[in-house]
């Protein structure tokens, strides 16, 4: 038998028992009251209110449902938040969101396609008016095929994937895609290396699976296309999208060889572990070897010599992947553009090069 001193509530989070205990009524009462979907005497009603509010209890996700009232947020996810140009798309989404009245949540993946696909599940079951895929992503027909089924999922419960930094799923899939010029920029900031008369261009950087590097990759391409300069597969150099990481790899690469007098960096972030690597090789940039950037995030202009680059429209995408995401009836497929940032670190190549 069941003692009144037995439901006292206990420490920690509030749970129905503790609030039908306060309020002297049933579990099935107080689910009734919060619910919103049964009648109830107003002076027990009052009752429940009063004692939820005093246990400060926290309804569950499917409790909110029950009454139709989805949480106000949007969710976005993303592989590191420590990257600057993540954590640019990551503050346009937080003002834009703040702006209309919602809160943010936040996944991280650290690139791991599984681990995304489960965080848009639980957001989807959290009730998200929108889920935001930020960036890059290992692209295969499986991984594609739970994506789509999620974002018909999502858009059966009234909420919206949206795809931002990377590219579209299919026309027939319901979701929003906020792309930016990617290959265009790597096209024009590889003219802007040729033009100064390199023709040993080193692609540098990312995976040609990651479709934000492949895209660039085929940007690099094109221009060397269009200047006449016959593709190399040598000077391509994959590495990860991380600084210390790049200066490792380049710092072997000229150890072993110096058959190159451009380096195209995927990222500024890779660029300056590039720049440290030529470096402590005794060159100099642009002197001995020009280098580019893409991303136009610090530290593109900490740098010595300050990086030419990619502006890529970071906080804009953010922005923009809110309000097409809350604003259905607006397009729902966007291209933003990219320029060439000129700043110290290209030049014409060295006599010996």
């Amino acid at each position: 038998m069941t003692t009144k001193a037995d439901q006292t509530p206990r420490p920690g989070r509030a749970t129905l028992k503790d609030v039908a205990f306060r309020a002297g009524v049933s579990v099935p009462t107080v689910s009734r009251v919060i619910a919103g979907n049964y009648p109830v005497a107003v002076s027990t009603r009052r009752r429940v209110e009063k004692a939820l509010r005093e246990l400060d209890y926290v309804a569950n996700t499917h409790a909110r449902a029950l009454r139709g009232q989805a949480i106000k947020a949007v969710a976005f996810i993303l592989n590191d938040v420590r990257g600057p140009s993540f954590a640019q798309v990551a503050h346009g989404i937080e003002e834009e969101a703040a702006r209309r009245g919602r809160l943010c949540l936040i996944c991280t993946t650290s690139g791991d396609p599984e681990r995304e696909l489960d965080a848009v599940r639980l957001m989807r079951e959290q009730g998200a008016e929108a889920v935001i895929l930020i960036g890059s992503v290992r692209d295969d027909e499986a991984y594609r095929r739970q994506m789509r089924s999620l974002a018909t999922s999502l858009d059966q419960a009234g909420s919206r994937l949206v795809l931002c930094g990377r590219p579209s799923l299919g026309p027939e899939v319901p979701a929003t895609v906020v792309e930016y010029e990617n290959e265009a920029g790597a096209y024009a900031v590889t003219g802007r290396l040729l033009a100064a008369g390199h023709r040993r261009v080193l692609f540098f950087g990312g995976e040609d699976e990651q479709t934000t590097s492949a895209q660039r990759l085929a940007g690099y391409r094109r221009a060397l296309a269009d200047y006449g300069v016959e593709f190399d597969a040598s000077l391509v150099e994959p590495v990860d999208f991380v600084r210390d990481v790049a200066y490792l790899a380049l710092r072997e690469r000229l150890a072993r060889r110096r058959d190159f007098t451009a380096v195209f960096a995927v990222t500024d972030q890779i660029a300056a572990g590039a720049l440290r690597a030529v470096t402590e090789a005794g060159l100099s940039v642009p002197g001995d070897i020009s280098l580019v950037g893409y991303d136009d995030v610090p530290p593109a202009t900490d740098l010595r010599p300050q990086l030419t680059t990619v502006h890529v429209p970071y906080e804009e995408l953010g922005r923009t992947a809110v309000r097409l995401a809350l604003d259905r009836q607006a397009e729902q497929h966007v291209l933003l553009g990219t320029h060439v940032v000129i700043r110290d670190s290209v030049a014409a190549p060295a006599d010996r090069a």
